[in-house]
């Protein structure tokens, strides 16, 4: 059985294989890919039509989300598939040699700040969109949308400190750690939840994200599997 979605046959299989929709997760995987200048054939999900949910999807995502990879040239030579944004980040650094610092100090702390979005910016920030967004007059109190505002507040603090002083959160130069975090900052104006948050007050926050999407690839990279 060949490894690759029989929906989505690969028109260049000897390319890395990208499955995503441009989300914050999503666009962390073709942001990458362009930044970092690996060859790849990008197929949509529609995550709104279910797409994510076929079982030959599944095959090569158990957990039915975006984005995915199928790599043909995998570490021993044999294709590869993978999920979760994080993973695929540090596996196309590894295989690029870019966006991942040689130094071991500042590698530790690239992947610690890649922990800290996966971990904390991602799952707050998409439970404040929620409750912001699709929930409002659907609870019966404000309790989820003052919880997770808050700690998305909380979130943006942590960064914009992070940030005094520095252009990128690591490092001289773009990290897998600033790929991850910015698309999740802008899904912010998705939610139009800047002002719930207080968005303005966070101005290094504000010209770290204007600095990276300068990066070349990085606008690329967004608007990859648009409909």
């Amino acid at each position: 059985m060949s490894i690759y979605p029989s929906q989505y046959p690969p028109k260049n299989p000897e390319r890395i294989q990208l499955y995503t929709m441009p989300t914050p997760n999503g666009r962390k995987a073709s942001v990458a890919l362009e930044v970092m200048g690996l060859a790849y054939e990008a197929h949509r999900i529609d995550i709104m039509a279910g797409d994510q949910h076929d079982e030959e999807y599944v095959r090569i995502n158990p957990n039915a989300k975006i984005p995915t990879i199928i790599d043909p040239d995998g570490p021993d030579g044999e294709p590869i598939a993978l999920m979760e944004s994080g993973a695929i980040l540090l596996y196309l650094a590894e295989k690029s040699g870019r966006c991942l610092p040689r130094d071991a100090r500042l590698r530790w702390e690239a992947i610690q700040w890649l922990m800290f979005q996966s971990a904390g910016v991602g799952p707050m920030f998409g439970q404040f969109g929620h409750f912001f967004k699709f929930a409002r007059g659907k609870t019966t109190d404000a309790y989820g949308e003052d919880r997770y505002a808050k700690e998305t507040e909380r979130l943006l603090e942590v960064l914009d400190r992070r940030l005094d002083g520095r252009d990128y959160l690591v490092g001289q130069e773009l990290s897998v750690a600033d790929i991850a975090t910015v698309p999740w900052i802008d899904a912010l104006d998705f939610y139009r939840g800047k002002k719930r948050v207080n968005f303005d007050s966070y101005s290094r926050v504000q010209a770290w994200v204007e600095r990276c999407r300068k990066v070349p690839g990085f606008e690329i990279g967004y608007q990859v599997g648009s409909a």
